[in-house]
């Protein structure tokens, strides 16, 4: 029973990444778009505790099963949401398995897919991008579809920011696993 309060809680901390990325937005749009590079520095710790909590599988499929049933209920998934959260749960959880449940090894590289979850969800942006601006005619302040269009049409700008994440995450995970002592000898 603690275990799963453990497990709650984590995904509750979880969520607040992804309400911390999503408000960002606020800021400007392109926060909301490119702020997917830093939660992994933060996602990190969650991940790692949540592993040595769930010793098989289960940990990504978890956090972002989690996510996505709440996203649902708000209405707040579309197909690239449901479809990305899905894909990087799976490769994470695949990767986990080929590289050891209980290894710091498998934590770490099932953790680079799973780093990528927060673009799963601002991914509606690229693939209905109409949808997405009308969203925000009705939903934000006036002009802030105007600010949305050169971060969605600048491209190579959303390419660097994807190849960032890689090294921000081993990064991140590389960190947590020093910092969570306790934790992270817990694996092999």
């Amino acid at each position: 029973m603690k275990t799963a309060i453990k497990i709650l809680l984590m995904a509750v901390a979880y969520l607040a990444t992804f309400i911390l990325g999503a408000t960002s937005g606020i800021i400007h749009p392109a926060c909301y778009a490119y702020v997917g590079v830093l939660l992994p520095l933060l996602t990190a710790f969650i991940y790692l505790y949540t592993c040595t909590l769930i010793p098989r599988f289960g940990a990504a499929t978890a956090l972002n099963g989690f996510i996505l049933v709440l996203f649902l209920i708000a209405g707040e998934a579309d197909i690239t949401f449901i479809i990305g959260i899905v894909v990087l749960s799976a490769l994470a959880e695949i990767l986990r398995k080929v590289n050891g449940y209980d290894t710091l090894k498998g934590v770490r590289w099932s953790f680079l897919p799973f780093a990528f979850s927060f673009f799963a969800y601002t991914a509606h942006w690229w693939t209905d991008t109409e949808g997405s601006l009308a969203a925000a005619v009705e939903e934000m302040p006036a002009g802030y579809d105007q600010l949305m269009l050169p971060v969605i049409n600048n491209i190579p700008v959303l390419i660097v920011v994807l190849v960032l994440t890689v090294p921000v995450a081993i990064l991140a995970i590389r960190l947590a696993d020093r910092t969570m002592k306790k934790s992270a000898s817990s694996m092999k």
